[in-house]
């Protein structure tokens, strides 16, 4: 199932390149699910070291558990962080012929876990282009009160702006601006497992808190076009970026280490 071509139509490609995101029914059969599952969630539990209740962490620490570059860690799950599958959607809806890994993440939303604020994936990555895209996956069936993302349609064409990390700031910051431009949002009510919103490294986007009793298992591959280079290391996140992801590279040179092989 992850080496087939998931069908992309020109009306989907122009929508994502029209909204900066786009949600995508079935990106994996939930059949194909259960396996990919149970690896991911071994290694989450065998990887994250929050060990704090919710109550003593700060927002960002409420959002979600974060555990990051699974794939180096467990074979099943460099099955699913590497699919062609995937990566050839990438690689359609951004109109280039190549990706590259840029790292995998969970993002575990415990039952009780609160708001993720408003911000911009790219703030974080250290690279000199446009063509970047997050796949963000559920795999279980969930709906909008366990935390699905909420996009500020069209907000990837203002680019980057600025130097705000995810925070109570961030959420305070991009909300008002969000709503001063007038972008209009959108968020999915009902996602089965399997199913992926795509997203530009610009798009603005949030998620409410998880009111369930559930915890919401989401699993995030991040790709960015094969032949992009290092950018400015202008901010301390991407100068950490750049040595978990990228290392031994400096700004200007290809985006392109043993932790970035070329998909799709």
């Amino acid at each position: 199932m992850l080496d087939t071509v998931y069908p992309i139509t020109d009306e989907q490609i122009a929508q994502y390149q029209r909204d900066g995101h786009i949600l995508l029914e079935d990106a994996l059969d939930a059949a194909c699910i259960p396996p990919y599952k149970e690896a991911i969630e071994q290694t989450v539990a065998e990887r994250n070291k929050e060990t704090r209740a919710l109550k003593d962490r700060d927002t960002y620490g409420k959002a979600f558990l974060q555990t990051t570059n699974l794939w180096q860690h467990n074979a099943k799950v460099a099955e699913y962080a590497t699919a062609n599958r995937f990566a050839g959607i990438a690689a359609r809806l951004m109109g280039v012929e190549r990706v590259r890994l840029y790292h995998d993440q969970a993002l575990f939303k415990e039952a009780g876990g609160g708001i993720t604020p408003w911000h911009q994936d790219q703030h974080y990555w250290p690279l000199a282009t446009n063509k970047t895209i997050s796949m963000w996956m559920t795999l279980a069936d969930i709906d909008a009160d366990m935390g699905t993302l909420r996009f500020a349609s069209g907000s990837h064409a203002e680019g980057y702006l600025g130097d705000i990390p995810i925070s109570d700031e961030s959420e305070t910051q991009l909300r008002a601006f969000v709503e001063r431009k007038g972008f209009k949002l959108r968020q999915a009510e009902v996602m089965r497992a399997g199913s992926a919103t795509f997203h530009s490294g610009w798009t603005l986007h949030s998620a409410p808190p998880n009111y369930s009793k559930r915890m919401r298992p989401a699993m995030t591959v991040i790709y960015f076009a094969d032949g992009t280079r290092v950018s400015d290391l202008d901010n301390k996140h991407r100068v950490n970026d750049r040595d978990h992801w990228l290392p031994g590279t400096e700004p200007g040179d290809l985006a392109a280490t043993d932790l970035n092989p070329v998909l799709g």
